[in-house]
């Protein structure tokens, strides 16, 4: 079984957010790949998008327990993006991502499937 997710979001609703926004809903390695970016706000626009299509398509599956900050996205040795899960889930899932931005928006789709 194959669920999906997408959501894109203005990057300007990340500009001039207080710390206690980003620590609700990032992780500390999230934070510091995004205040390293030129551009940080664009980045967490990306990863904001990312956990939300996640939370979509997790919920295709009736798994409704997963919050922003269950969700972690790294990039891998190829420098792809990923999900890691940080809150165990009775499912067996493998979950694709891909992310993207320029200069006004973010967007992210996710793929998972049931394995």
């Amino acid at each position: 079984m194959i669920k999906v997710g997408v959501d894109i979001e203005d990057i300007e609703r990340f500009t001039g957010k207080s710390k206690h926004f980003f620590d609700k809903i990032f992780t500390e390695g999230e934070q510091e790949y995004c205040t390293q970016k030129a551009v940080p706000q664009a980045s967490f626009a990306a990863r904001f998008c990312a956990k939300e299509a996640v939370v979509k398509a997790l919920s295709g599956f009736g798994i409704k327990d997963i919050y922003y900050k269950d969700i972690e996205i790294f990039h891998d040795e190829n420098n792809c993006p990923c999900v890691r899960l940080l809150k165990p889930t009775a499912e067996k899932l493998e979950i694709n991502l891909s992310i993207s931005h320029e200069s006004h928006k973010a967007v992210a789709f996710v793929v998972i499937e049931k394995c």
